[in-house]
């Protein structure tokens, strides 16, 4: 099983595979995590992401990270049209998100808390979502050696510091489907 690690800090900020942009079904790149990615990575990221545009809810698409660190950015949606979310999507999109990791080879990887920001989701929920998606998926992920949840600020970092603390058996997901 891959190392799951906690970061406080800015996703943009490390050196990995691929980092997940949670983003909304048409890609567009403008407020929060999306924002930060293109803002330091450079247009061109968006620009390739809204070309695969719209993407379904839950699903997930890769572009390359233009100047940033990283080398791929995954973008799963996790937003509708309106910026919200679902515990449901949230799982989908980081199933989705790994999926991709997968096809990709990747070895490390980067996730920040999904629909949290201006999609409202509870800390406490996403992460523990997140983090029992990454422990039930990531075992069939045989390259991936480290998932790194990238978190900003002392909030997310406990929510998600207390669902890796929490018994794997008590943190699984609702939706029960594969990446």
């Amino acid at each position: 099983m891959a190392q799951l690690a906690l970061w406080n800090g800015d996703i943009c900020d490390l050196e990995v595979d691929a980092i997940v942009n949670p983003a909304n079904v048409t890609l567009w790149m403008s407020t929060g995590v999306a924002g930060a990615i293109k803002r330091r990575g450079g247009d061109a990221i968006e620009f390739a992401a809204v070309r695969q545009a719209p993407v379904p809810l839950g699903g997930a698409i890769v572009t390359d990270a233009g100047s940033l660190g990283a080398r791929w950015v995954i973008h799963a949606v996790s937003l509708d049209h309106q910026r919200r979310t679902s515990a449901a999507t949230i799982e989908r999109a980081v199933r989705s998100a790994l999926a991709r990791a997968r096809e990709l080879g990747v070895e490390t990887l980067a996730i920040p808390a999904l629909g949290t920001g201006v999609g409202g989701f509870p800390l406490a929920e996403a992460a523990r979502i997140t983090v029992a998606t990454v422990r039930e998926v990531a075992p069939r992920l045989p390259r991936l050696r480290t998932v790194t949840f990238a978190l900003r600020g002392a909030a997310p970092y406990e929510a998600f510091r207390l669902a890796l603390a929490a018994p794997e058996t008590a943190g699984a997901p609702a939706g029960g489907g594969r990446a």
